[in-house]
């Protein structure tokens, strides 16, 4: 999560505005997307050329570009808030055009109206029919034929279908909807309320009121990390007093919902559920940010450091040798990034600062010869020996059979 955010930002996305367009799409269509990497790959096509048709039309309308670019870069999750299968679509586009002929000159758009946010929902829903039409998977279809996970993989297809709907496949409490916990609300006398640059077409949900500035790094490394996140939160994730494990819902739901329940094998199969096909990218690259696309490398940032600035009590963001010091931009970056350095980046803490002058420290040698690591710790009059193992007692009140 940390290391593709930050690879993104420093590599990849260019210093310009970003919104997030995020598609959530009908309960009927997400079994089949779980599986079918093709499906899920054609609908975001055409999802993204939507959007791209809506930045191309504004920015012809503002009379500035003939032949405008766009880009973009999206994250495929799997998951609900819910520990549901919810494919669904993060899509963080350039908030505006390039300008070939002006030597990829990046053209700002004003954000989106409502308007415009119905006008690509409804593109994009008529558009996700006429495909299902021509592969032949509507519901007027054989079953068996559209369905090819159910005939060969039962399993899977049952734990598939009842993470959609939100229901229990296996165990004592098979075709039971998960266990929810809250104060009960009455939905029917509550009015849907949809925020700005939201729509539903359909069943197709589309929302875009998420925007970027152009020079917040920080902001939008945070944008990405969120979009890239894993689908459980172990810190909201607790046991009750009866051994079942609590999940807190990040938000509240309409009904008044705060926590759902489950018994330990009902969180596996939830987890087992949200697991991609293999061999299936979940970050793809759209537009003039495509691994192919000719203008990639006149946009992206040029190998240097874009990591955000971290000021504070204690906390340097110098790399030099010297206090304060800064060292040189390196031309080139590796791939992979460094625990200290993401520990810098995510949580602000700086490791590999001096505490005595502020000053930086680098690793000198690595000791792995017992010998060495001996003589280490006797001189600084620190234990060289481990402690004397002991077998673990057991506790009496402790009960953890799960009845397999």
């Amino acid at each position: 999560m940390a290391d593709t955010a930050a690879h993104l930002v420093d590599r990849v996305l260019p210093e310009a505005p970003v919104r997030q367009w995020v598609l959530s799409l009908p309960f009927s269509l997400r079994y089949r997307l779980a599986y079918d990497a093709d499906l899920t790959g054609a609908v975001l096509r055409i999802f993204v050329r939507r959007v791209f048709a809506s930045q191309r039309r504004r920015a012809r309308l503002r009379g500035s570009v003939d032949n405008p670019l766009c880009g973009a870069v999206t994250f495929v999750q799997r998951f609900g808030g819910a520990l549901n299968l919810n494919v669904h679509f993060h899509t963080l586009v350039l908030d505006g055009v390039y300008d070939a002929r002006e030597g990829m000159r990046f053209r700002p758009l004003p954000p989106p109206d409502d308007d415009e946010i119905v006008r690509v929902a409804t593109s994009v829903a008529r558009a996700i029919v006429r495909l299902l039409e021509r592969r032949g998977l509507t519901p007027d279809n054989d079953p068996e034929e559209i369905d090819p996970v159910g005939r060969e993989h039962p399993l899977l297809a049952a734990l598939y279908a009842a993470s959609v709907s939100g229901r229990i496949a296996t165990g004592s409490r098979a075709g039971q909807r998960v266990m929810r916990f809250g104060d009960h609300v009455d939905v029917e006398n509550i009015p849907a309320v949809r925020g700005q640059r939201c729509a539903v077409v359909d069943g197709v949900s589309l929302h875009a009121n998420v925007g970027v500035p152009a020079r917040d790094r920080r902001r939008l490394e945070r944008l990405c990390r969120y979009a890239a996140r894993p689908p459980l939160a172990a810190e909201r994730l607790s046991q009750s007093a009866d051994g079942r494990l609590i999940y807190q819902l990040k938000q509240r739901w309409r009904d008044g919902t705060t926590h759902i329940g489950f018994e330990p094998l009902e969180l596996l199969e939830k987890l087992a559920a949200l697991v991609p096909p293999p061999r299936v990218n979940l970050v793809r690259y759209h537009g003039v940010l495509a691994p192919a696309s000719r203008h990639r490398a006149r946009v992206i940032p040029a190998g240097k450091i874009l990591a955000p600035v971290v000021r504070g009590v204690g906390i340097t963001t110098s790399t030099g040798d010297r206090p304060g010091e800064q060292a040189p931009p390196s031309p080139t970056r590796p791939r992979n990034y460094s625990w200290a350095e993401l520990m810098r980046r995510v949580f602000e803490i700086d490791v590999l600062e001096c505490p005595c002058c502020h000053g930086r420290m680098r690793v000198l040698a690595a000791i792995v010869t017992r010998e060495a690591i001996r003589a280490i710790l006797d001189c600084l009059d620190l234990p060289s020996r481990a402690p004397p193992v002991a077998p673990a007692a057991r506790d009496e009140r402790a009960d953890l059979s799960w009845n397999i």
